[in-house]
């Protein structure tokens, strides 16, 4: 990563470039989703924490499901305004993709750091994770929008959806049986997503050693169909209209496509472990709900700028302030003391208990850990040094 004093980076990962179609909600949507990125990964207890603090066990969706769907949603809007802007002033396709694939190689490779650490055994090292999530859906969604700019992100997407529950759905998994007949709909064990995984994959080297991972290879397919839904609803706010209508049609627009994700939830359940797609269109749904009230109230009629630093903070340094919460994290977790407690469980346990139920205690550590990853990235902040991955 290399430090850049002075001006923005490329607008696909963290803020636009100089000279691009800037929307200051997206920034601020961004900061927001990485702040809840960060409490949602380092609870004080994740024994106690509220259900909504927590992944889903299997099929459904809470609040933390959302998160990082709606990450790859801010990376989609944010390839429209940025190459759409690069396009229109005559740089060549051949050196926007260029500098696509060398980000996305280093993306890819901070994830396998952070899976490392902190002992780097590579005999059980994770090969998928959220940051090479992060990189194949940025590099994926953004040759799509080079080959074909909206029309080929739309055809994509669709395609991306109907193909997965097909797949999922239709396609007997070897040794096992069809879906829906010898074996339940999306069984955790019984699914091809999960089959392809431990295909590919020796169970050492997939999430905690189990049988499947939740950033595998197959399921990076609806993934890729929310990053382009991104893509998609960034456009539409590029497009010559009051700024009040362009929100209000984008806000129903999110709310027809979360109400179509629960009604395919009905027989193609929600479930963020396997990226099914209803959940695809219910997280969709409520990511474009958000965008466009963000958006009406900071860049349409109220230009809203007041109580929004924090959120640019995050913003401005979404992948930095990210990667630093996952350094500190395993390392808090591999200091161990006298007693056998390590650090985290120290500094958890210096909370008091009279603060509130077990939850609020481990949910206010939450909060503690994101302000100290908020302090580094301020002080960048207001020197103007913006990391350029």
């Amino acid at each position: 990563m290399e430090p850049t004093p002075n001006r923005h980076s490329d607008h696909a990962l963290n803020p636009s470039p100089q000279g691009s179609w800037r929307l200051h909600s997206l920034d601020v949507l961004r900061g927001m989703t990485v702040a809840l990125m960060i409490l949602v990964n380092n609870a004080g207890d994740g024994a106690v924490s509220y259900a909504q603090l927590r992944h889903s066990v299997w099929n459904r969706c809470t609040l933390t499901d959302v998160v990082f769907p709606l990450f790859l949603f801010i990376v989609g809007a944010s390839i429209t305004l940025s190459f759409g802007a690069r396009l229109d002033r005559g740089v060549p396709r051949r050196t926007i993709l260029l500098q696509v694939g060398k980000r996305s190689l280093l993306i890819f490779a901070i994830g396998l750091i952070l899976n490392a650490l902190p002992y780097f055994h590579l005999s059980d090292l994770r090969y998928y994770g959220v940051m090479q999530r992060i990189a194949l859906c940025y590099a994926l969604a953004s040759v799509v929008f080079l080959a074909g700019r909206l029309a080929a992100s739309a055809v994509t997407c669709v395609a991306a959806l109907a193909c997965y529950w097909w797949l999922l759905l239709h396609v007997p998994v070897p040794g096992i049986g069809l879906p829906g007949v010898t074996v339940g709909i999306l069984d955790s064990y019984g699914n091809l997503t999960a089959w392809l995984d431990r295909l590919l994959v020796p169970s050492a080297h997939l999430y905690r050693h189990g049988f499947y991972d939740p950033e595998g290879l197959l399921s990076t397919l609806p993934a890729l169909a929310t990053t382009l839904l991104g893509a998609l609803a960034a456009a539409w706010l590029q497009t010559a209209r009051p700024a009040w209508r362009k929100a209000a049609l984008l806000f129903v627009g999110g709310l027809v496509l979360l109400a179509c994700g629960q009604l395919w939830a009905q027989s193609f359940p929600l479930n963020k472990r396997l990226w099914t797609s209803s959940f695809v269109l219910f997280t969709a749904g409520i990511s474009i709900a958000l965008f466009a009230l963000l958006y009406w109230l900071i860049d349409g009629q109220y230009r809203l700028r007041r109580g929004l630093m924090p959120w640019l903070v995050f913003g401005t340094n979404a992948l930095t302030t990210y990667v630093l919460s996952e350094v500190l994290a395993p390392v808090l977790a591999a200091i161990y003391l006298p007693g056998g407690e390590n650090l985290q469980q120290l500094l958890f346990s210096l909370l008091p208990r009279w603060l509130g139920p077990p939850p609020f205690v481990s949910m206010l550590y939450s909060m503690l850990f994101v302000l100290v990853c908020f302090l580094p990235v301020f002080a960048l902040y207001r020197r103007k040094i913006f990391i350029k991955l």
